[in-house]
């Protein structure tokens, strides 16, 4: 995984740990680190986090990613908030 033939252990480790990381956010449900590390997808509840919220939520959480973890070239934060309203008619 990864061009610079970086170990499995630390591959996952790090996979693991932007995941950890995004997670410790209020309001988070869940988080996915994608494309081997460069991308981190979070879903946030709608309920507990409005707009305004979530752009801030983006801009933290990539701030905390540069101060905390070690990373080769850029991780995209992406945060998805989505309403869903499903109704049937009969």
């Amino acid at each position: 995984p990864g061009a610079r033939r970086e170990t499995l252990e630390k591959y996952v480790r790090r996979l693991e740990e932007l995941e950890t990381l995004a997670c410790g956010f209020p309001g988070v449900e869940q988080a996915f680190a994608v494309q081997a590390g460069r991308e981190v997808r979070v879903v946030v509840n709608p309920q507990d986090v409005n707009d305004r919220e979530a752009a801030r939520l983006c801009r933290d959480m990539a701030a905390a990613i540069e101060a905390t973890l070690t990373y080769p070239g850029e991780v995209k934060v992406t945060v998805l908030r989505e309403t869903r309203v499903v109704e049937y008619a009969k």
